[in-house]
């Protein structure tokens, strides 16, 4: 069990390395692309920081010290991890209501609850989250990382951001006479640059050729805008000493909803990145392993003054079509980032606000899943409603609590769904089957003999139905036959529901056959003890046999 365990939990980095060797040309192959990621991934993480109000440098470090542990001990052979989008909101939030401090404190909590995650191997369970609910609460986040953004944007002159949407609505609106028209040049001009590159020469990193020539131009030019040291002065050139938080059960308790925000939103954006990856190169992850990696990250990077970290779709997508090799490339690119942190300190403050917001909204357009709502819209009413309520929640009120509405909405309207699929009809409204030889309206019914058929799970929506059919009856049945032979499983409301209208046939002197059932459903009726009540002679597995002991009774 334990070595088993083991293997289920083996990065991916050591399982490739095992199979394949690993030669100078394949380290060749990824250097380059971790260094093709690393251009990409500098103006990414410096943006991430400030969108989420904290410092440049956090981003780095998180980039850095995040981005390496998940491509050495994760279970994608092309993972590559550090700061998100997806994180702006949640991580801002929780910095504002209890600090850098508890911020670090939530994100460490977040990474233990990853590695437990890991352990009880729920790396398969994510797929189960709807895909309404996830496109929901992705389109949301990307809503407000734009409005996070227009600040910079618009050059305007806001200390202090608040975290609900209404009102930075309000406060913008309130400050838009302060617009900087040299801002909205250069962000306006950025966002250009970067579509252009993209349709044009798709090979070429957008964002760093924006962070690089509008830091020249505001240089050159004075141009009168706010950049990364007007605002936050210089950025340190190594890593910082580990710190950890001071812990106490009060702040455990009151910051435990926002680690469990983290930890699946940190689960979910990898777990994601992880399947595009395998769609793209043909490969399979691990996802236990790359929770487990992402516990440790998130554990790590907290430690050394970074943020919330995950696997990052962009990144990943830039590091397979830059022709990586093995998780080799993931860990290249956390040592390129800490090279150029080390070498162009001094230059990256030159980097004007506005072209990194400008980058943000760009990959908040990216991260809109337009097509997939446009897509969700024409689907069954049930999935537009999921949608839309996860989408209203996440951006009036609160990811955390969307996530959870929206999955429950979408399995409150599934068994709705279920309700209204499974089917308890009479044998006098069946369908002539032609290929069945054992349809009830081919078989000779002795007279005061009802037959019903359920055919779906047995489950507790439809229990209720069950019990309400002998209202149906004008006079009670001599003995009443139920067909299983289309019910797949059965739960305790279904057992429950068997039991009651046992009893009420009893009650009439009648008596309750069931046909059909397969061996799942009467092993939960034996060790219920319901074969007893009902009579085991009274359970057969054949509509013939059922019709022939409904005789012998009446």
């Amino acid at each position: 069990m334990k070595r088993s365990l083991l293997k289920l939990l083996e990065p991916k980095l050591i399982t490739y390395l095992k199979k394949n060797g690993y030669s100078k040309g394949d380290f060749f192959k990824d250097a380059l692309s971790g260094l093709s990621v690393a251009i990409v991934a500098l103006p990414l993480a410096m943006a991430i920081a400030i969108a989420s109000n904290l410092p440049p440098e956090r981003g780095l470090f998180t980039a850095i010290v995040a981005g390496f542990l998940i491509s050495a001990l994760g279970g994608s052979r092309y993972q590559v991890g550090g700061p998100t989008a997806a994180f702006i909101v949640t991580v801002a939030l929780v910095a504002m209501k209890h600090g850098y401090e508890g911020l670090v404190l939530a994100t460490i909590m977040a990474g233990f609850l990853l590695i437990i995650m890991a352990f009880a191997r729920a790396g398969e369970l994510i797929k189960f989250i709807p895909y309404p609910v996830i496109t929901g609460f992705t389109s949301g986040i990307a809503l407000l990382i734009v409005f996070s953004q227009l600040r910079d944007f618009f050059g305007l002159s806001i200390t202090t951001m608040p975290p609900d949407f209404i009102d930075k609505l309000v406060l913008y609106a309130t400050h838009l006479h302060q617009t900087n028209p040299f801002a909205v040049l250069v962000a306006l001009g950025s966002i250009a640059i970067i579509v252009i590159i993209k349709n044009t020469y798709p090979k070429i990193p957008g964002p760093i050729v924006v962070v690089t020539l509008s830091a020249l131009a505001v240089w050159l030019l004075g141009i009168p805008i706010d950049t990364i040291e007007s605002r936050f002065g210089a950025i340190p050139s190594m890593l910082p000493t580990p710190v950890f938080p001071d812990i106490t059960f009060a702040k455990i308790r009151l910051l435990f909803p926002d680690a469990i925000t983290i930890a699946v939103l940190a689960a979910i954006e990898s777990l994601l990145s992880a399947v595009v990856a395998d769609g793209m190169a043909g490969t399979k992850h691990k996802p236990n392993t790359e929770l487990l990696a992402q516990g440790v990250a998130n554990i790590a990077s907290s430690i050394f003054g970074g943020l919330p970290a995950t696997g990052a779709i962009a990144r990943t997508a830039t590091n397979i079509k830059a022709g990586a090799i093995s998780p080799v490339s993931g860990i290249m690119h956390a040592l390129w980032l800490l090279l150029f942190m080390i070498l162009l300190a001094p230059l990256i403050v030159k980097v004007p606000l506005a072209a990194l917001s400008a980058i943000l909204i760009v990959v908040a357009w990216n991260m809109s899943e337009i097509k997939h709502i446009q897509s969700i819209m024409k689907a069954p009413r049930a999935d537009r409603v999921v949608l839309v309520v996860t989408f209203a929640l996440t951006v009036l009120v609160d990811l955390n609590f969307a996530i959870q509405a929206g999955i429950s909405l979408a399995a409150i309207l599934f068994i709705h769904s279920m309700m209204q699929a499974v089917e308890i009809k009479a044998y006098d409204e069946e369908e002539e089957e032609n290929d069945d030889p054992d349809a009830t309206s081919k078989k000779t019914i002795p007279k005061g003999v009802e037959v019903y058929e359920i055919n779906g799970p047995l489950f507790f929506g439809v229990a209720e139905k069950l019990v309400d059919i002998l209202s149906l009856f004008e006079s009670p049945p001599k003995a009443f036959i139920l067909r299983l032979r289309h019910v797949p499983m059965i739960d305790a409301a279904g057992l429950h529901a068997l039991e009651v209208l046992n009893q009420k046939l009893k009650d009439t002197h009648s008596v309750l056959i069931l046909s059909g059932v397969n061996k799942t459903v009467q092993m939960y009726i034996r060790n219920s003890k319901l074969d007893k009540k009902i009579g085991e002679a009274n359970i057969v597995d054949h509509i013939d046999k059922a019709i022939r002991r409904a005789n012998e009774c009446c």
